[in-house]
Parts: C-alpha cells; sequence; structure tokens
C-alpha cells in the first residue's frame, strides 16, 4: 500500500472508530463512515467489501497487534507495554489496553462491546493456547485442555470489562495479579 492508501485506511478506520463510540453499529451505514472520514464511496471500496469487512479488518488490527506483541511478535514501535520480559502476558495486555491505542478502551466500553469484546475473546484464545496448552502448562489439570483455554479466555475478558466498568482504577500491575491469582490453580 502506498502512502495515500494507507492514509485514507486510516482516514476510514478512525471515522468508523469515532462513529462506533456514538451509535450502534447496525445504525451506521457506509455513506456515515465516508461522510466522517472524508472520502469518497469507491476509496471506502476500494479498502473494504461491506462495513462488516471494515468491522472485522479493524478488529483484527486492533487486537491482533496486542496479541502479537504479547506473544514476543516484531512490531514497529515500543510501547510501555513491552514491559519486561518476565512480565506476564495478561499483565502485558492490561498495559497495552491501558495505553489505549487506537481508544480501544472506548470501543470495548461503548454500546457496540459485545462485538468487541467477542473478537478480543477470539485472539484471547489464540494466545492463552500459545502461552499456556502448546506449552504444556495445563497438562497438569484433569479438565480438558480446551475447555480451560476459553474458561481463561472469557475469564480475562470479564476481568477487563469490570475494570472498564470500575473505571480502570486498577493499575495494569494489580489487576493482572488479581487475575493471576484466580487462574493460578488452573496453571
Amino acid at each position: 500500500m502506498d502512502r495515500r492508501q494507507r492514509k485514507s485506511r486510516e482516514a476510514i478506520f478512525t471515522a468508523f472508530t469515532r462513529l462506533l463510540e456514538k451509535q450502534a453499529y447496525h445504525q451506521i451505514t457506509v455513506q456515515d463512515i465516508i461522510d466522517e472520514a472524508d472520502v469518497g464511496r469507491a476509496t471506502f471500496y476500494a479498502h473494504f467489501e461491506t462495513k462488516e469487512y471494515l468491522l472485522k479488518d479493524l478488529c483484527e488490527e486492533l487486537f491482533g497487534h496486542i496479541i502479537d506483541t504479547a506473544m514476543g511478535l516484531p512490531h514497529e514501535h515500543y510501547h510501555y507495554s513491552c514491559g519486561m520480559t518476565t512480565d506476564s502476558v495478561f499483565l502485558h495486555l492490561l498495559r497495552h489496553l491501558r495505553e489505549n491505542d487506537r481508544n480501544i478502551l472506548a470501543l470495548l466500553s461503548s454500546r457496540n462491546n459485545e462485538i468487541f469484546l467477542q473478537y478480543f475473546k477470539t485472539n484471547l484464545k489464540k494466545l492463552v493456547k500459545t502461552q499456556f496448552a502448546d506449552t504444556g502448562k495445563l497438562k497438569e489439570s484433569k479438565l480438558p485442555e480446551d475447555f480451560l483455554v476459553n474458561h481463561i479466555s472469557v475469564s480475562f475478558v470479564e476481568t477487563v470489562s469490570w475494570w472498564l466498568a470500575h473505571g480502570t482504577k486498577e493499575t495494569p500491575e494489580e489487576l493482572a495479579e488479581y487475575f493471576e491469582r484466580i487462574i493460578a490453580p488452573l496453571v
């Protein structure tokens, strides 16, 4: 993608994010998005087939980035969230969320939060699987591995939802400690 295409794509993402903070996803039209982004209809469709594809790409970019960095995959820039290599993956994720890159906290606490929480859960399952199941940390349990991966992922998403509902008063370090105490018997 050349610079002009990247700028158009970014403008569409930004416009879509702003609209999602104000109104329900199903109420937003492609026309609303192109008006907010100040791009033409052809430009929108050059990047995204539908509004649903835009949502999917936005979520993949938001959650893919934080999951990739939590897994230690290469990324373009340093964040405070990168922290120490000894930090837990959950602490890393919470720090990334606290940085609020791309206004992710607003999206997770918006009226559209179910959509974003579902994408977060799906991406988180991959991370939990690689960090715990694939490394053998769940082998000691008498419970099925896929059940544990799902339970840990859903519990973490609910922990983040609780954190948001309570105004993110706890530090990422405090919340990670709470969560890790809860899942300690499982891993």
